[in-house]
């Protein structure tokens, strides 16, 4: 597609009056956009690259999901739905909760969004104010320090190092707060790690969060993606529902990232906030995605079971190609990245050890230091990709 040259105007206004508004400071685009354009630039080239920085399921969208949405519109469902979400939708994802997830609600503590960032955003949103501190653990999924950040918070980082392996994290938890802490933010399965927190540890941070009277924002999108252990949801813990937002999306579990459509389970303190923030900002997700998605929650539960042995077979795969290959590399008991130590092989820059492995193996990758400090050092490679694809880029890795 050809580009219309852009054509230079004289200035019609006093920059110093007309101006970008100041909050446009506080946020960014992702440096995964970089590597991105990297990727795309080297192809453009002719050059052969493996693909493993994306971070979306290798599966396309079932059938019976799209199947769904063509009949939503042959209805012609397409006229404004309620802005909180269709009665069906509502009453599907309680039942949902309710089943797997442990977490009894009504209707009423649920609204669609426009996919699961739309949700973090809305929640992040209706609990922090200026100058309050919201701690997560890091590395963490890129988005979330801009996201505490345009709501005024402060961020406060808690290793991942620090708490892996131990049941009783509180002492952890303790040893960063302040009395500024009001918000704690909870991903597991972890992007970009691949961390699940276990049940023992959950109740470190609920016990926590009850002592300090926090709220708690639970990012549960890889909820069905765990291999080792089990998920457990905040909100199903004693007393927890009553101070956690739990925020979930359609993307990962059912391969709809594209659709952009994710949900928030929320008590009525926060939930009349969430829906004038979805009502003013989306005015309510696409009529036909809600129906599409109905579909997807309430088709076979069992559905993801053999999908999750093919992650799982991906996974092992590339944790030993780099083991074998000299990295040292935890096995993820969750989500679909892996995160390898490559100081010993590539050394401590993280941008600088992505581009050696582009270079010399044509694996694409993301520097581990745009996850936060803690991720120097590292990179994140997703396996969420053929079989193909990883058998190619382990071989590579073992004649790196």
């Amino acid at each position: 597609m050809r580009c219309t040259p852009r054509v230079p105007h004289d200035l019609t206004y006093n920059p110093r009056v007309l101006k970008l508004a100041d909050r446009a400071s506080l946020l960014g685009f992702s440096d995964i956009v970089r590597i991105r354009n990297r990727v795309l630039d080297l192809r453009a080239q002719g050059r052969k690259v493996l693909q493993l920085e994306g971070g979306e399921p290798f599966m396309p969208t079932a059938d019976v999901v799209k199947d769904a949405m063509r009949d939503a519109l042959a209805a012609n469902q397409t006229r404004y739905a309620p802005s909180s979400g269709i009665p069906q939708l509502l009453e599907a994802l309680r039942a949902k909760l309710a089943a797997k997830n442990h977490i009894e609600l009504a209707t009423g503590d649920l609204i669609v969004t426009s996919g699961g960032a739309h949700g973090l955003f809305c929640a992040f949103q209706a609990s922090v104010d200026p100058g309050d501190e919201v701690m997560f653990f890091s590395p963490y999924w890129t988005p979330i320090r801009d996201q505490v950040r345009f709501a005024g918070g402060v961020a406060v980082r808690v290793p991942w190092d620090d708490v892996r392996g131990r049941d009783d994290i509180r002492d952890v938890l303790e040893s960063h707060r302040t009395d500024r802490l009001r918000v704690i933010y909870v991903n597991s399965p972890a992007n970009p790690t691949g961390d699940l927190l276990t049940r023992t540890q959950l109740e470190s941070i609920a016990a926590f969060a009850k002592a300090h009277d926090l709220t708690v924002i639970a990012d549960e999108a890889y909820e069905d993606l765990v291999y080792d252990g089990e998920h457990v949801s905040m909100a199903s813990l004693p007393g927890m529902f009553e101070r956690t937002l739990t925020v979930f999306t359609f993307s990962k579990s059912f391969s709809m990232t594209g659709w952009r459509i994710g949900y928030v389970a929320a008590p009525p303190l926060f939930m009349e906030f969430l829906r004038k923030l979805v009502l003013n900002s989306v005015n309510g997700v696409s009529t036909p995605t809600q129906f599409a998605a109905l579909a997807a929650v309430t088709d076979d539960p069992h559905a993801f079971d053999g999908l999750r042995e093919e992650y799982r077979r991906r996974r092992d795969l590339l944790v030993g190609g780099f083991r074998n290959a000299g990295f040292d590399c935890l096995t993820p008991p969750g989500a679909f990245y892996t995160f390898p130590d490559v100081r010993a092989c590539l050394g401590n820059d993280s941008w600088r050890a992505m581009e050696t492995l582009l270079e010399r193996t044509s694996i694409a990758s993301v520097p581990g230091v745009v996850f936060g400090p803690e991720g120097e050092g590292h990179l994140r490679m997703s396996f969420s990709t053929s079989m193909e694809v990883l058998e190619e880029a382990v071989d590579a890795l073992r004649a790196l």
